[in-house]
């Protein structure tokens, strides 16, 4: 053995594995690698495998395919001793590698979200050579790298690599053709949005909310919620469609979400309408049988925009602002200098209008609120994207606009449409009706200024009948 130690034995331990050993695909160091933990106590690995799994699906939705197989070697590692690598359940300290065996019901995604779990991904993959997987974990330390010890860890690889493909060989065929299926509807489902006239398709039945896990912190591959979840099913003033999955064939009804539209997800505080943008944006990935998010299909491209703080480096302001707040130079069209909220929210909102984005999400509770609605206080030169979608909707160009919220009434008055959240059901009210609603609220809120008023006035007044 070489004195780089354990990682200087990948190439000879990966050569006593064999054929199993996914040759090509192996990079040293990166996804092929034997190391000492930083305790001391584990070897950890990661090894790239080729087995023979070849089932009778579409390749067009391998992805789900993958993914059944991976979770079936989730469930069984417990029970098979051979699996145990997978979690390092052998070691002392299997909690700090439980996210290799951790369940996820995420297919596919072009996000980052979840690279420490085990998925479908340009590692894991299904083509006509079987079934290719990169496989982590760690076995207890056997030692200092010899010849024993390192037949012993090719031993353990070995074990894994079979344990791995009995196990997948024994998942039943329809629980791989209905992943596959599915996987291959959301695929072809997204393509053909935009014919339909769609950004996003949300199917009735669909539940959005999620519970997250320790492995699992992000909305794109936590699961789906225990207990009590309210189904969406889209109300009739909304106009429900009807998409047939061109996979399965089945006919779904649900939500459309149109292009160039500006629709408002409005209602009360905590009513899941945060959730529901998340499970839009989501959207973009393909889910598991079983997720809650598997019949919410959107566009690829969607854009976010929220407030933040960072510097602007010649950044296009000038939809938002016809002029520069003093500390910053250059022109609405090139600013620089240290943004405002809504500064650096409005150079995301015109990005995303400039590029193209077939959608742009915001939640009013990550959002600057002057940069969308007005006030009595605002400056006459900064235009809200109220005023926009009143005034300048040809501005906006091709993209729609989905907006999540609850005390910014101007903004949600001038949807197109507008769902609306109670008791985390999905209903409706239509724009002419929150107009009226709005204005009734609004003289409510005058009367109780003015009364206001007429109180400081009384009590400012001396007392005269003290005299």
């Amino acid at each position: 053995m070489s004195g780089r130690g354990w990682m200087g034995a990948t190439s000879a331990i990966l050569a006593a594995c064999g054929d199993t050993v996914d040759a090509p695909k192996v990079r040293e160091g990166v996804n092929a690698y034997f190391v000492r933990s930083p305790e001391g106590a584990c070897l950890q690995f990661s090894v790239p495998l080729l087995l023979p799994f070849r089932p009778e699906i579409d390749p067009r939705g391998a992805d789900g395919a993958v993914w059944a197989a991976i979770e079936a070697v989730k469930r069984a590692s417990p029970a098979d001793t051979r699996l145990h690598p997978l979690g390092g359940l052998d070691t002392d300290r299997p909690a700090a590698y439980a996210g290799g065996t951790e369940p996820i019901t995420l297919v596919r995604s072009a996000s980052r979200a979840g690279t420490g779990l085990w998925k479908p991904d340009g590692e894991n993959y299904l083509d006509t050579a079987g079934l290719h997987c990169t496989v982590h974990g760690a076995i207890p330390y056997p030692g200092p790298p010899g010849d024993a010890t390192a037949r012993e860890v090719a031993g353990a690889v070995a074990d894994l690599a079979d344990a791995i493909g009995e196990t997948v060989q024994r998942v039943p065929t329809l629980e791989i053709a209905t992943a596959a299926t599915l996987s291959l509807d959301q695929k072809l489902l997204r393509k053909e949005l935009p014919a339909m006239g769609l950004v996003c398709f949300i199917g009735d039945g669909t539940c959005p909310a999620r519970d997250f896990t320790r492995f699992r912190q992000h909305h794109r591959v936590a699961g789906p919620k225990d207990g009590v979840h309210i189904p969406f099913v889209c109300p009739e003033e909304l106009g429900p469609v009807e998409v047939e999955l061109p996979a399965s064939g089945r006919t779904v009804p649900g939500l459309g979400i149109r292009e160039r539209e500006a629709f408002a997800v409005a209602g009360s505080n905590a009513q899941g309408k945060t959730t529901l943008l998340q499970a839009i944006l989501a959207g973009e990935d393909d889910h598991a049988p079983g997720d809650g998010r598997e019949l919410v299909v959107s566009v690829r491209g969607a854009r976010t925009a929220e407030a933040g703080g960072p510097d602007l480096h010649g950044a296009d302001v000038s939809l938002f602002f016809q002029s520069l707040p003093p500390g910053m130079t250059g022109t609405p069209k090139a600013a620089f200098g240290r943004g405002s909220g809504s500064m650096t929210m409005a150079v995301q909102v015109q990005e995303a209008v400039r590029t193209g984005a077939p959608l742009l999400l915001i939640d009013e509770d990550r959002a600057a609120a002057n940069l969308l609605v007005a006030s009595c206080l605002q400056e006459a030169d900064v235009t809200p994207l109220a005023a926009l979608l009143a005034t300048r909707r040809d501005a906006l160009r091709e993209c729609a606009f989905v907006f999540a919220a609850s005390s910014l009434d101007p903004l949600i008055a001038r949807a197109d449409r507008i769902l609306l959240l109670s008791g985390h059901k999905a209903g409706a009210i239509s724009p002419a009706a929150f107009r009226a609603r709005y204005l009734r609220y609004l003289k409510g809120q005058m009367k109780q200024v003015g009364e206001g008023e007429t109180e400081e006035k009384r009590r400012d007044q001396p007392d005269r009948t003290s005299r």
